[in-house]
């Protein structure tokens, strides 16, 4: 798979995903070695105490991710995340999560993913790592 095609697949299978889909994830922008996704959370997306629920969070971060490392070269996975959580999403107040390559090897990459509601403010930073099943 040439650079386009990895990029249009990344944007196209992977950032609409049935989960992205029905979660209301958005792909906003695709490159190499980054993605951008976005979300306006909507009252389903909220926890107990009216913020957005770190699950949903934790959803974009891996979608951003999943995009991102999709754009290199061999179908990738997702095997680890740590996110740290710092301010609280709102319903109605859009999100996105920017992730882009921190370190690149032949079969593993390792990610970093900002979320930031739409005035710049971080949400949570996140750290992934991804395995490229078969790297050209």
């Amino acid at each position: 798979m040439d650079f386009a095609e990895r990029v249009a697949y990344a944007r196209e299978v992977v950032g609409k995903d049935p989960l992205a889909s029905f979660l209301g994830l958005n792909v906003e922008d695709v490159a190499e070695a980054r993605a951008v996704v976005s979300l306006t959370p909507q009252p389903h997306h909220l926890n107990a105490l009216n913020m957005v629920h770190g699950s949903t969070i934790y959803a974009l971060i891996d979608q951003a991710a999943a995009v991102a490392a999709n754009t290199l070269p061999g179908g990738a996975v997702l095997f680890e995340t740590k996110t740290n959580f710092l301010s609280s999403g709102a319903a109605g107040q859009k999100l996105f999560a920017i992730a882009q390559a921190l370190d690149r090897k032949k079969r593993l990459s390792l990610w970093e993913v900002k979320v930031t509601d739409a005035t710049g403010r971080l949400v949570a930073l996140a750290q992934v790592m991804a395995y490229h099943q078969d790297p050209a």
